[in-house]
């Protein structure tokens, strides 16, 4: 007797058999393509810092202007995020993905071999545009490609790059100058980089482009300015001082030309920037926490770095490795969400438990540390912080796009990551500007432990108002992104089957 069902040819069963195999393929393709470029391209937001005095002594100019190398990335960025939701629906998402993957391998390149100041700077702005593009595009993918209720565990993974590559930036910083070249921090991102080009161009579904869709030139000018304007004066502002002409030129206009932005996507039906989806309640509350709880994360890691090198003395490679447990905090939370939190919780309670949490570790370090502090006490409140972080990471992930539909998706993730990248620079503006307050110099120099406190303590009030977007979270509207928990009988009927 054939072991088919009457009917069934065996190409017929075959064919069936090939289906889920093909759609787990995807689902793992989009995620190795997607975190390799999103951990390049959040790991260059710090890992440059740690070499920037070096650069400076190497074309022999003052540390004002060697500045400009980590300001020309963060401005990119800001200019290549607005476009790069249409940009993925126009031409479809694998074509725009590696098109990013691959323009940010080449600008990596190429920063390795500047030989002047003016080539740098040039260089790393074409590799802001490169990351910038990525973020959206592979965030709309990705949703595209997990159904909601799978989206938990494909969130859990994200946060493996959104958590390590941010502390990884200072040790690997700090090993690589010291041990090889400054030029090394930019040629360690090729072979990544090339390996998820590569891959993603033999393993990605090439997706359904839409070429009638029009290009709102108003809208990206109007967003790209105004975004660009406001991550200038931001990343300026502790530095120059918030007063002074540059920073309030910069955050006044990038304010007003934002506003417009705003105004004039309102009246069209196919934005640029579709501001019409913050009317949805549970997507704009998730944007909300995460870009909250992203000033919370990069202010704390910024303020670590500075606490454990002017504070406790230690070398750079040293602060980074101290500051690790906090990772591996993100890590671990991200797992412990995906596989069992957030379905237990409920993304309502889980997001509140994640934001209160980091609150409570944040407030818990500006009243503990002190300068001879044991590592004992501070690297389980680093653990703390990291695992709260993870938490909302996964939520926020999770719950924000289960009202979005596939076809707003690449606008939807264009106005998250907007909030995800400038939540990280408000983050460190605030400490950097705490600091300062509290001390003689912008780098940390000369703050007292009280500086480091107030920081701390800061950020965990600020933190605090992501708790009211938490609440407004339905659980009812985030169903769909709920995974199903099989029921018992059928466990075990499956079980019991050869």
């Amino acid at each position: 007797m054939s072991p088919h069902p009457a009917g069934a040819s065996t190409a017929d069963v075959s064919r069936r058999r090939r289906v889920p195999r093909a759609t787990v393929s995807q689902k793992v393709a989009v995620c190795v393509v997607y975190v390799a470029g999103l951990f390049l391209s959040t790991l260059d937001m710090t890992i440059v810092n740690v070499a920037l005095p070096t650069i400076g002594r190497a074309f022999d100019v003052p540390s004002t202007a060697v500045d400009t190398v980590s300001i020309a990335y963060l401005v990119s960025l800001a200019v290549a995020v607005p476009a790069s939701g249409w940009l993925g629906d126009r031409f479809g998402g694998k074509r725009t993905l590696l098109t990013a993957v691959a323009v940010f391998t080449v600008a990596s390149a190429l920063c390795g071999t500047a030989t002047s100041l003016g080539q740098l700077v040039v260089y790393r702005v074409l590799q802001g545009l490169g990351g910038g593009m990525l973020a959206s595009v592979g965030m709309a993918m990705l949703l595209r490609a997990f159904a909601p209720e799978e989206r938990v565990r494909a969130s859990s993974v994200l946060s493996i790059a959104n958590g390590l590559a941010p502390t990884m930036g200072p040790v690997l910083g700090g090993v690589l100058v010291t041990q090889v070249s400054w030029r090394a921090i930019f040629y360690v991102n090729v072979p990544v980089g090339v390996f998820a080009t590569v891959f993603g161009a033999l393993r990605l579904r090439t997706e359904p482009a839409r070429p009638a869709e029009r290009f709102d030139l108003t809208g990206f000018l109007l967003a790209a300015s105004g975004f660009a304007l406001v991550m200038y004066g931001v990343s300026e502002g502790p530095a120059r001082g918030w007063t002074t002409v540059p920073v309030t030129a910069a955050l006044a206009c990038g304010a007003v030309l934002v506003a417009a932005m705003v105004a004039v996507e309102l009246r069209k039906r196919l934005p640029m920037i579709d501001v019409r989806l913050l009317t949805n309640r549970l997507f704009a509350s998730g944007t909300t926490v995460m870009t909250v709880e992203s000033v919370a994360f990069l202010g704390t890691l910024f303020t670590l770095t500075l606490y454990f090198q002017d504070e406790r003395g230690m070398s750079p490679l040293a602060a980074g490795l101290c500051t690790f447990p906090e990772a591996l905090g993100v890590v671990t939370g991200s797992q412990l969400a995906g596989r069992v939190l957030y379905r237990r919780l409920r993304p309502r309670r889980h997001l509140i438990l994640g934001v209160a949490a980091t609150s409570a570790v944040l407030a818990a370090m500006g009243l503990l540390l002190r300068e001879d502090t044991g590592l004992w006490l501070v690297v389980p409140l680093l653990f703390g912080v990291g695992l709260a972080v993870g938490q909302v990471f996964v939520g926020t992930q999770s719950a924000s796009f289960a009202t979005v539909t596939p076809a707003a998706s690449g606008r939807a993730s264009t106005l998250f990551n907007v909030g995800r990248r400038l939540g990280g620079a408000i983050g460190v503006a605030v400490a950097t500007t705490v600091l300062v307050s509290a001390g003689t110099s912008g780098s940390g120099a000369g703050t007292t432990t009280d500086g480091y406190r107030i920081a701390f303590l800061t950020l965990a009030v600020l933190n605090l108002l992501g708790l009211y977007a938490a609440t407004r979270v339905s659980d009812t509207d985030a169903a769909s992104s709920i995974p199903r928990q099989p029921d018992r009988s059928i466990r075990e009927e499956q079980e019991r089957q050869p």
